[in-house]
């Protein structure tokens, strides 16, 4: 089952493992520039409210309330990254627009054996954005659909699903016993390891889809357990419908979020910008999502001018974070 609670959604899976669960949340962050420029990892600015699609059914498109799921509001001067935590293996799938956000392929619900199409958790702690290459993302940035920026526009050639789509399937039961509760006592620090945190502190379109912005140092791991790990028998899959500021306050009747800061006045304030480190072996990129055209390159090639806010900026200060520590609050 799914839950929703405090903003994240929390996948259970008893009938595999009574520890068999895992959390994801949605964090916004800054728009990093888009200028081909390698940025260091941003900071969460906090959780994104999530509000189920059935609390609002009679105010919401036929599409939405088919796909069910849940919906967030995001503003284009943000970005958004997606958190995972959780000790118990799972591997999950991330879609944008029905793209696989790890290989670029069109979205099916089952693990790929040939290429991996999916993080593992809590390997990988964090997606950022688009897999481009081995070392790299391209940050997930909100853009109406049907203008042609969404890397599902981008890459079939329509604007038909736009949201997230996430799939999570738990380890099956023996494999998470022959690996985890077969170990000696000395390895297992591994398990009660503190979970990871960065966190610190438009258009009337009527559906929104994510587009590749600003290029981020980020690895999305490899597979180690082997496809044969994953129980695709016991998985659920959760929409994630992305309404805009004032489509989110003529839905719900709330404020959306306020505005972010840009990445400049974020900079100039002092606080940390982040990089993790894993020794854990990354995948290589998606040749599909690399050639995708980022935000600020289709404003120009659009005759549009220049992208606002997107002067380059200067991180002083880029805090080091791996598995064993947790970072803490930031003040902005």
């Amino acid at each position: 089952m799914i839950e929703l609670m405090n903003n994240q959604l929390t996948f259970r899976f008893p009938e595999v493992h009574k520890k068999a669960v895992c959390s994801i949340d949605f964090q916004r962050t800054l728009r990093i520039p888009d200028d081909n420029r390698e940025y260091p990892l941003p900071p969460g600015l906090g959780r994104f409210p999530v509000e189920h699609v059935d609390d609002f059914a009679d105010k919401l498109p036929d599409t939405w309330r088919t796909h069910g799921g849940v919906f967030i509001p995001m503003y284009q001067s943000e970005a958004l990254w997606i958190n995972f935590s959780g000790h118990y293996p799972c591997a999950v799938k991330i879609a944008a627009g029905k793209i696989n956000a790890v290989s670029g392929e069109p979205w099916s619900n089952e693990l790929s054996s040939d290429h991996q199409d999916y993080a593992v958790i809590p390997e990988q702690p964090w997606l950022d954005g688009f897999n481009v290459s081995e070392d790299f993302i391209r940050q997930f940035v909100a853009m109406p659909l049907g203008e042609g920026f969404t890397a599902e526009e981008q890459i079939t050639g329509t604007a038909e699903h736009g949201g997230l789509q996430i799939i999570v399937y738990p380890m099956k039961h023996d494999v998470y016993v022959e690996h985890f509760e077969r170990i000696v006592e000395a390895d297992m620090d591994y398990l009660d390891m503190p979970m990871f945190s960065r966190t610190v502190c438009e258009s009337t379109a009527p559906d929104m889809g994510l587009a590749p912005g600003g290029l981020m140092r980020q690895e999305i791991y490899e597979d180690e357990y082997g496809i044969d790990a994953w129980d695709q028998d016991n998985g659920f899959r959760c929409f994630v419908h992305l309404a805009n500021s004032e489509q989110y306050l003529a839905i719900t009747g709330h404020q959306p979020p306020h505005t972010p800061p840009t990445a400049k006045d974020y900079t100039s304030a002092g606080p940390p910008w982040f990089d993790y480190y894993s020794d854990s072996k990354p995948l290589t990129g998606s040749d599909t999502l690399g050639k995708l055209t980022s935000v600020a390159a289709k404003v120009i090639e659009k005759g549009k001018g220049l992208l606002p806010d997107n002067e380059p900026v200067h991180p002083k200060t880029v805090k080091m974070i791996s598995k064993g520590n947790v970072v803490r609050d930031g003040k902005f």
